[in-house]
Parts: C-alpha cells; sequence; structure tokens
C-alpha cells in the first residue's frame, strides 16, 4: 500500500536470484540451470519494480561452458539495460562455470568456507575395449569422415584423438580466462590463476577472485538500510519434479554424473 501514497516513502527493494545447481542445457534430475530456465526470473529480478540493486546466490559446481556463458550474458545485458548493480553470494560452491556465474556481478561475496575457482575445463569419459576382450563383444562402427567417431569409450584411445580434444579444451578454456580478467581486472592477484585450482573463503580474496565476506541480508541491511525488501526470485521444479517422477534411467546416470561434479569440492 505504500509505494501507493505519495507522500510516503518507499523501502528499498533488492531483487534476489537463487541459482543453483549443475548447469546443463537440459531438465535433468535435480535442479538445474540452464539459460533458458533461468532467463524468466532474470528479467523480473531486473525489471520488476525497479530494484535498488539485484543479489545473485549462487551454489553450483559448473557444467556446461555455453550454458555458463549464456546465462552470464544475460546477467551483464540486463545489468547494462537497466543501469542496475549486481551482486553475487556464494554458498556451498561457485566454482567452474559456477564462478563464470559469479563473475557476471560487480561484486562477489562469499562464506568463510565457500569453495570458488576452478577456472578450468574437464572431460572425463571411460574406455570399455577390455571388458569387450574379455566378454568377446565385438564393436562395429561404419562412419562418413574419419574423425566422426573421435574418442569413441568402445575402441582403443588414439592420440591424435587426445590432441584434438585437448584444442578444443584450450579454446574453452582461453574463452574462460577471458571473462574473468574481463570482469575481474585489476583485482586479481598477479600469478597465474587459471590451473583448475579452487580456494575457500578467505583465500580467494587475497588471490582476488572475491571481494570479501558477506552473507546476503546483513549486507543489503547495510547497504540500503534495516527496511530493505528482498523479492527472492526461485528456480522452479516441474510438474514431474514435484510429484517425484523421473524418467528412471537416464535420469539415474544424469544424477551420477551430477554427484560427481559436486564431490570434487568436497560436498553433497
Amino acid at each position: 500500500m505504500r509505494k501507493y501514497i505519495p507522500w510516503l516513502k518507499s523501502h528499498p527493494s533488492v531483487s534476489v536470484v537463487r541459482m543453483s545447481g549443475v548447469i546443463a542445457s537440459g531438465g535433468r534430475f535435480g535442479s538445474t540451470l540452464s539459460d533458458a530456465g533461468i532467463a524468466p526470473l532474470l528479467d523480473k529480478a531486473f525489471k520488476k519494480g525497479k530494484p535498488a540493486a539485484v543479489a545473485l546466490i549462487i551454489n553450483s559446481p559448473g557444467g556446461s561452458p555455453v550454458q555458463s556463458s549464456l546465462i552470464g550474458a544475460r546477467i551483464r545485458r540486463l545489468a547494462d539495460e537497466t543501469d542496475t548493480k549486481v551482486y553475487a553470494f556464494c554458498e556451498d560452491v561457485a566454482a567452474s562455470g559456477g564462478y563464470w556465474l559469479a563473475c557476471a556481478a560487480d561484486e562477489i561475496y562469499v562464506d568463510p568456507s565457500s569453495v570458488v575457482g576452478s577456472i578450468g575445463v574437464i572431460s572425463a569419459s571411460f574406455g570399455f575395449t577390455g571388458l569387450m576382450e574379455k566378454h568377446g563383444v565385438e564393436r562395429r562402427v561404419h562412419t562418413a569422415g574419419v574423425d566422426k567417431s573421435m574418442m569413441d569409450p568402445f575402441r582403443p584411445e588414439r592420440a591424435e584423438d587426445v590432441e584434438r580434444l585437448k584444442d578444443l579444451q584450450r579454446v574453452i578454456h582461453d574463452n574462460f580466462i577471458d571473462h574473468v580478467k574481463a570482469r575481474r581486472g585489476d583485482k586479481l592477484a598477479d600469478r597465474d590463476l587459471f590451473t583448475g585450482e579452487i580456494w575457500v573463503g578467505a583465500k580467494a580474496i587475497d588471490e582476488g577472485l572475491v571481494d570479501g565476506i558477506g552473507h546476503l541480508v546483513p549486507f543489503m541491511q547495510e547497504k540500503f538500510g534495516k527496511d530493505v525488501k528482498l523479492n527472492v526470485q526461485g528456480q522452479k521444479k516441474s510438474l514431474m519434479q514435484r510429484f517425484g517422477i523421473h524418467a528412471a534411467v537416464g535420469d539415474a546416470v544424469a544424477a551420477v554424473e551430477d554427484q560427481a561434479l559436486w564431490a570434487q569440492y568436497g560436498v553433497k
């Protein structure tokens, strides 16, 4: 009612967007982040009610580099269009793609135990050739194009395939480095921070990867006053997820992959 009475001053408001889960293009088991999925929340956060700022609550071990880039670019585009400052608050993990998202903010804050960093690119798979030979299984693949079956897990690994994969990874890694340097600039420590290393809490401050220790509510109250209003935008589960219905095999595999991503940082 206050905003409809001209002589009463409105309390400042801050839009809060929770960004939690593995970053992936498709809707998999559990909570995932994608550009298409988060876009409506970000649009609402920046454009509804002229917020004093937008806060991102980030808890992600990373995932798709493309989706990370798309989400990060969307945040910056909306921030520039609306002239709104963006603050990131990292929870358990903001690593790899999760740190990419954090860098889309103007300032980054962490808990003393938050894990951040992992500025690198990883590709993991299995090789089944020995198992197939043991059980007498023959793999038959026919392609048009000698490299169409590159990194096929059912055939022996080839050195030329590994080198091609590393070339691809180097391009993605360079894009990641460029993004971090563009966003963090002179704040970064004068050493190689792009090895895939991770840091916890205050150590990340020392390296210039984040700006300080801080939690959402006290930080915003100190900045905008005790009466600041926090408008939280949360990720919504699909109808199937709310009723616990999943595509059993596909989601089970995806769940294992997601768990492996979280496990790299000692959480979940």
